[in-house]
């Protein structure tokens, strides 16, 4: 077994698909906590982890049953709406009735949309876009390596003291120092994506006289402590550039949902 995978990007533990949380968990809808939980389980089933919960754990009164179901490899589910007060959410909430052979864990514990609830809780501290996966360690470290970037026919950046964020299911990435960066090049953008293991981040787009490339960077403003290290450095998209070489050699391109 190697760190990376067929499409160059660090693979993850596989195993176990299912665990007991040992967290508090609660899930805060209308302003109230519909889910409190210290029985929360978390399904690992490639993708995003996601918690289900065991119904007592759950607010009486707070779902509703719609009558419709959704079918996928997992089993089959019966959706239902979930309500607080005046506020709905059409569907956000399901619980497989009938499962598939190998995933009987699933019967009878309910879900919720994430993005569909106001708030979500680890303890006391609030989690964004999904659930974290214990198994996922993110490393930063220090490096001096060559590290170039050519973007539009340019060469936009060139460093010796990158920071090297290992992160499983992404492709090694090289944060730069904006003073080794073209930052003349670069143009804010109204892009901004989020995680839950590193924080909230700003994109830029590079324009050269060549032309522009939308979103060819990013950059992590104030991460989480996780990744404190890459704090105001500028990570290019290896996807979209035209190459980064580190040492002289160019990167292969991985394959990503981010691909130019």
């Amino acid at each position: 077994m190697t760190y990376l995978d067929d499409n160059n990007r660090l693979v993850t533990a596989p195993e176990p698909r299912w665990i007991t949380s040992p967290k508090r968990l609660r899930v805060f809808f209308g302003g109230a906590p519909i889910v409190d939980s210290t029985r929360a389980n978390l399904f690992r089933g490639g993708g995003p982890p996601v918690y289900y919960f065991p119904k007592d754990d759950v607010q009486q009164g707070a779902l509703t049953v719609t009558g419709r179901t959704e079918t996928n490899a997992r089993g089959t589910m019966s959706l239902y709406d979930v309500r607080v007060g005046e506020r709905s959410a059409e569907g956000a909430a399901w619980e497989y009735t009938e499962t598939a052979d190998d995933m009987p864990f699933l019967a009878g514990m309910l879900s919720f949309r994430w993005n569909e609830m106001d708030a979500w809780y680890e303890e006391e501290e609030e989690v964004f876009v999904h659930a974290k996966d214990p198994f996922k360690r993110i490393e930063a470290f220090r490096s001096a390596r060559h590290v170039e970037v050519f973007a539009e026919g340019e060469k936009v950046a060139d460093s010796t003291s990158p920071m090297v964020l290992l992160e499983p299911g992404h492709p090694l990435r090289f944060y730069l120092p904006k003073m080794d960066v073209r930052m003349e090049l670069l143009r804010s953008s109204e892009t901004v994506s989020r995680c839950p293991y590193k924080g909230k981040a700003g994109y830029y787009n590079v324009e050269t006289e060549s032309g522009l490339l939308e979103d060819a960077a990013w950059c992590y403003k104030y991460p989480t402590t996780e990744v404190a290290g890459v704090a105001g450095l500028v990570c290019f998209f290896n996807e979209r550039v035209d190459a980064i070489h580190v040492d002289g050699e160019e990167l292969e391109k991985p394959v990503t949902n981010w691909r130019r």
